[in-house]
């Protein structure tokens, strides 16, 4: 009888790759991880590393180096490959190298005869997806960025602190850009059903002033982590193990990944975070949130900043 196998080829075992592999080690939901990084050295050095700590994990999972043919079979291939960005850059001023170095990534895997979903977290994470799609020639659905995935988790987190509830308690989502220009859709976040919004009329000890400052430390969360570290890779490698599992479990689950617009929330030819339901195909569709008009000019500004940036590289209008 045979068994079918969740295989992951994962390219690039910088800071955030390596940091994912091991969560998907810990998680125990993939069987097979390949992988794939031009310095075979690190990438044999984290496939030894890994293994050598699978008696510990909740499941076995097989481990190992390989190149872009061994994505032929894959189910999804995570890009992690690509330029850092360092203190004093934006996601954004990453665009040029990353995109040459995504091209000669995505043909090299597409010649294997890939036909999984590609996963994107590499930064500007939208541009590099629309990047991704336009390269693979896949169908819109079956590329996804990890988009405010993570700006949402730091969102939740801090409203959770701020609320004294849990942060799985608190629903409320960050759309837009992965980015400066991202917002957050207070209009429709909610703490155990009770709108935010709501919270702060009843209670004289929340004040709409904090949810300002909430915000800021979302969108800036990244500028201080590199400050402090040099580098952002935990919290967004456990974002990317989670919409991992997402698609391998079929789950329809609702994550706010880089998602392509085609007339959704009014904007088309875009890659930009929005709430989506992910399966076993990918994107299912795209969850339109009822935004109010501050919203909707906002998010419309944030596509416009994208699209500017894509146009001299894919005619993008």
């Amino acid at each position: 009888m045979s068994v079918k196998l969740n295989r992951v080829a994962l390219i690039g075992t910088g800071f955030v790759g390596s940091s994912y592999a091991f969560a998907l080690i810990n998680q125990g939901f993939v069987d097979e991880l390949i992988l794939i990084d031009l310095n075979e050295d690190k990438a044999k050095g984290d496939v030894m590393d890994l293994n050598h700590g699978k008696v510990f994990a909740s499941q076995p999972t097989h481990v190992r180096f390989g190149s872009y043919q061994d994505c032929q079979n894959v189910d999804i291939v995570v890009i992690c490959a690509g330029a850092n960005q360092k203190p004093g850059e934006t996601r954004l001023d990453l665009v040029d190298k990353n995109i040459q170095i995504f091209k000669g990534i995505v043909e090299n895997v597409m010649k294997s005869g890939f036909n999984g979903i590609f996963l994107v977290a590499t930064n500007p994470v939208d541009i590099l997806t629309y990047a991704t799609w336009k390269f693979s020639g896949l169908p819109s659905a079956k590329v996804i960025g990890s988009g405010t995935t993570l700006d949402t988790a730091r969102f939740r987190f801090l409203l959770g602190e701020y609320f004294n509830v849990a942060p799985t308690n608190v629903h409320a989502y960050i759309i837009g850009e992965h980015g400066d220009s991202e917002l957050p859709v207070y209009s429709s976040a909610d703490i155990g059903g009770v709108p935010v919004m709501k919270m702060i009329e009843r209670n004289d000890r929340y004040k709409n002033e904090d949810l300002d400052d909430i915000f800021v430390n979302v969108r800036d969360a990244a500028y201080q982590i590199i400050k402090g570290k040099g580098a952002t890779f935990y919290g967004i490698a456990m974002g990317l193990a989670r919409i991992t599992k997402a698609i391998l479990n079929n789950e329809n689950a609702i994550l706010t990944v880089s998602s392509y617009l085609d007339g959704q929330y009014n904007e088309k030819d875009v890659y930009i975070g929005v709430p989506a339901i992910i399966n076993r195909n990918g994107i299912r569709e795209i969850v339109e949130l009822d935004l109010n008009e501050k919203e909707k000019e906002q998010f419309h500004s944030s596509s416009s900043i994208l699209k500017d940036i894509l146009s001299p590289h894919f005619n993008n209008k």
